[in-house]
């Protein structure tokens, strides 16, 4: 099959279960054991899990007290943040040995375009071990990788032999894979879709793509056209070295649930306080600001407003997560309320590059 658009050789980075791998390489007696980084008491959330406790169904961001039920002899550790940035800063000068195409998505994954890299290796498979083991060599880590012709492939393929594995989907197998690929499997897919999708007989990438853009588009809505594309191989984004946020934000969770309002306030003026600082730091502004709530059953609840103008300042954002927090009733008490600011003055500051192929043959090998 020949493609008429773009096709880069991209590598998707995923370090393995990285803030419990961590853990579990600086305490060696911890190795083998079930382990979730973050809090085991009644409110406290599981940040990580380790392969022995994902076992049992520990997962992130379920509740530690569930963690607990799940996993009985799970051993909870508090996170060390300032470690794993230094790890993954270790992770990523290893990423620029190779490219400087090289866009993180977290502290643990990343993409890279090693369509020309420095090494002059041709095979983005051979780049993505080489990387693999000296990622091992310096950090004591495993990393999985998945490879392809575009992001959302190689994103998938990443998961494909996890941990400590690698996946290669070459352009003449990019369909087959994407066609027999379980729905849930597919990147944008979330539990709540997935669901959707299985009532709509769609559990497949096969069953996906019997279905037309305005089929997708009806249900979906602006969804639709992506997921219409990607099931057929196509996902044009580029790596983008430098993302420029889409929102900036800052919650808490509170050690007591709140049923108060006035309490509430006073905990949104120090999160506005926050947000305040967060903006100068990166020097942005935004429009839109919505308040996020969650009640005590987990229900989750955002309250969005757009304003005329470009706002930074704590009073302004504030005065405006007050206005959403008495705009209705609140169902429950309150263990979470969170700011952000969307709509920022960043979104145009980079124009577009059109898009030209690197190659359309059949024999553009990975």
């Amino acid at each position: 099959m020949d493609f008429d658009f773009p096709l880069r050789k991209i590598i998707h980075v995923d370090m393995d279960a990285f803030y419990a791998s961590v853990e579990q390489h600086d305490h060696p007696e911890l190795k083998g054991k079930p382990l979730a980084v973050g809090g085991g008491s009644k409110r406290g959330v599981v940040s990580a899990a380790s392969y022995e406790a994902r076992k049992f169904g520990v997962r992130s961001a379920m509740s530690g007290f569930l963690a607990k039920r799940n996993c009985p002899d799970l051993i909870f550790v508090k996170p060390r943040f300032d470690r794993y940035k230094e790890i993954s800063q270790q992770v990523r000068s290893i990423f620029y040995e190779y490219t400087d195409l090289v866009e993180p998505l977290s502290l643990d994954e990343a993409y890279l375009d090693v369509t020309e890299n420095k090494k002059g290796n041709p095979s983005a498979t051979l780049v993505a071990q080489d990387i693999r083991n000296q990622i091992l060599e310096k950090t004591g880590l495993t990393a999985s990788a998945g490879i392809s012709i575009n992001k959302f492939i190689a994103k998938v393929a990443s998961d494909y032999n996890k941990p400590n594995g690698q996946k290669t989907v070459n352009p003449e197998e990019v369909i087959d894979f994407l066609e027999v690929l379980d729905i849930r499997k597919f990147y944008g897919v979330g539990k709540v879709t997935a669901e959707k999708m299985y009532k709509l007989g769609i559990f497949t990438g096969k069953d996906l793509k019997t279905k037309s853009e305005e089929f997708l588009d009806s249900h979906f809505g602006k969804s639709g056209g992506y997921y219409y594309k990607v099931v057929r191989g196509i996902h044009l984004s580029e790596v983008k070295p430098h993302r420029i946020p889409k929102s900036v934000g800052a919650e808490r969770t509170f050690s007591e649930n709140l049923s108060s309002e006035v309490f509430m306030l006073e905990r949104l003026e120090h999160i506005a306080e926050e947000l305040e600082k967060r903006l100068k730091k990166t020097k942005v502004a935004g429009k839109t600001i919505t308040l996020k709530i969650k009640y005590s059953d987990f229900t989750l609840q955002t309250r969005s407003k757009t304003l005329a103008y470009y706002v930074a300042s704590k009073s302004l954002i504030f005065e405006t997560a007050k206005e959403l927090l008495y705009q209705e009733g609140l169902g429950n008490s309150v263990r979470l309320l969170g700011i952000s600011l969307a709509n920022l003055n960043t979104e145009n500051k980079k124009p577009q590059k059109d898009e030209k192929p690197l190659s359309i043959q059949l024999k553009f090998q990975l």
